[in-house]
């Protein structure tokens, strides 16, 4: 009897970890990945209209296209693009001046925290490198 409960249990035990998942990477996760994987460009001064604004509070993540400005390498302003085709300019409430001197590194800001527990970054996806080449295999020795 002792046999048929402790099989009952560890098959039991089994089936609640086969159901476990992995948790599901956000857009920010997924951006962020394919950052660290390739690099990035350098962002020189200038307006873009190719961005991403990021918002993450807590798992949860947006991603939205929108513009931003960089001057003296440091983002000063950026705005999330509408469906009408206008851009607003995101104001936030932030927390201990987060929003400025926002550098640059390796194509994404640094976060910037508002005080409702907002992290905001704004990325730049036309500056990843392009995938590096693979080598390729050498073939087996043959029968000579």
């Amino acid at each position: 009897m002792k046999k048929f409960l402790l099989s009952a249990a560890l098959l039991l035990s089994l089936q609640f970890v086969a159901q476990e998942k992995a948790p599901e990477l956000n857009c920010y996760n997924k951006w962020a990945a394919k950052f660290e994987d390739r690099g990035a460009e350098d962002v020189p001064d200038g307006v873009y209209t190719d961005v991403i604004i990021t918002n993450r509070q807590g798992a949860k993540a947006t991603c939205n296209n929108g513009k931003a400005e960089v001057k003296n390498g440091k983002v000063t302003k950026f705005f999330i693009l509408l469906s009408d085709g206008t851009h607003e300019e995101v104001k936030k409430t932030w927390k201990n001046k987060s929003n400025e001197n926002v550098n640059i590194i390796n194509g994404m800001s640094k976060s910037m925290f508002t005080v409702h527990g907002e992290l905001i970054n704004v990325l730049w996806p036309n500056k990843i490198k392009p995938k590096k080449a693979k080598p390729t295999s050498a073939p087996d020795p043959t029968e000579d």
